[in-house]
């Protein structure tokens, strides 16, 4: 299995990413986060940020509000984020990979809380391998939760299924910690997610602070690197995330020793028209939707995807939530701002 940016080190799956962007995020929806259960024992005061947990999760814990801000984990919706970069295949062979992060301007109650939907699309030599949402919440506290993901993959440009999907609060999953507030070296490693039938059981730890690293975007200093694995297949290796300030992810490398060798770093950062976002946007629902039949037993549990954001563009517009994109086809080359 693949390992991917937005979400976790699953090999490969994706990477929750975010970019100090020019725009403004606002929630149009009123409605408070449906399904939170008055009744949960919330344990008192928050837990230390840096040393938060996944048994610290409670949707009590959250603000009706969706905006994720976390320094080294921003995710503004309308931007989009390219990867490039290459792995060692199944049959040992290089190959290049390509990975497109969007976050969207949806959102989906999962387990109680409002989430983010993020839209992650990833290329091996040039052939699309996955598309995948996934569902990222901030709490009070600053922290940001992973609840859930589906993941729909491809063999040679055709549907074959999406076994890895998961859905906090269902079938026993439950949701983990993607970045902490105040990351800092020597503190304990963390759950990223949880879940039995699909065997996520991904970690991570804080490996370095401080550093420095270039990559075709930019050059970067203050970087945070995290070490990324598997816990039921930790000899399948380590993956290492380099987070910037009020970027997000990076560069993505390994240990040495790790069986993938993946090896991504940040080509573009684009900040989406309000025509390209509403591309991005029917792409995602039809990924929601398809989830409800193929994932049936797991997705049922859960309400629609909604439009619920309003991303101000790039010329001080608005792309509002009931405008939808026109059946354009969507052009990442004419997307919008680009980096």
């Amino acid at each position: 299995m693949m390992r991917s940016i937005i979400g976790s080190s699953l090999r490969f799956r994706p990477l929750g990413i975010g970019c100090a962007a020019a725009a403004i995020l606002c929630v149009l929806s009123a409605s408070a986060c449906a399904g939170a259960n008055p009744d949960r024992i919330t344990g008192g005061s928050n837990p230390k940020p840096e040393q938060a947990t996944a048994k610290d999760f409670d949707p009590n814990r959250f603000d009706r509000s969706p905006n994720i801000d976390n320094t080294w984990l921003p995710e503004k919706p309308g931007t989009q984020f390219v990867y490039e970069g290459s792995a060692i295949s199944d049959d040992g062979r290089r190959i290049s990979r390509r990975v497109v992060t969007t976050i969207t301007d949806l959102t989906k109650v999962i387990d109680g809380v409002r989430t983010v939907v993020i839209w992650d699309r990833d290329y091996d030599d040039g052939q699309l391998v996955e598309g995948e949402i996934a569902f990222h919440a901030q709490d009070k506290a600053g922290n940001v939760w992973l609840l859930g993901e589906y993941p729909e993959e491809y063999e040679e440009g055709r549907f074959v299924g999406a076994p890895s999907t998961w859905i906090a609060g269902v079938a026993g999953a439950k949701p983990g910690i993607l970045m902490r507030a105040t990351p800092r070296p020597g503190t304990s490693s963390y759950s990223q997610g949880l879940a039995p039938a699909s065997e996520f059981t991904d970690r991570a730890e804080v490996y370095k602070v401080d550093q420095k690293t270039c990559v075709p975007v930019d050059c970067y200093q203050n970087v945070l690197v995290t070490n990324e694995w598997d816990a039921a297949a930790p000899e399948e290796g380590v993956q290492r995330k380099y987070h910037a300030p009020d970027v997000g992810y990076v560069r993505v490398g390994f240990k040495p020793g790790d069986e993938e060798e993946e090896s991504l770093v940040l080509e573009k950062i684009r900040h989406l028209s309000p025509e390209a976002l509403g591309e991005v946007r029917q792409q995602a629902l039809k990924l929601d939707k398809r989830a409800y039949e193929h994932s049936s037993e797991v997705y049922r549990e859960t309400p629609p995807a909604e439009h619920t954001l309003l991303v101000e563009d790039n010329v001080g517009g608005s792309a509002s939530a009931s405008a939808w994109s026109r059946g354009m086809a969507f052009d990442s080359s004419t997307a919008g701002t680009e980096y």
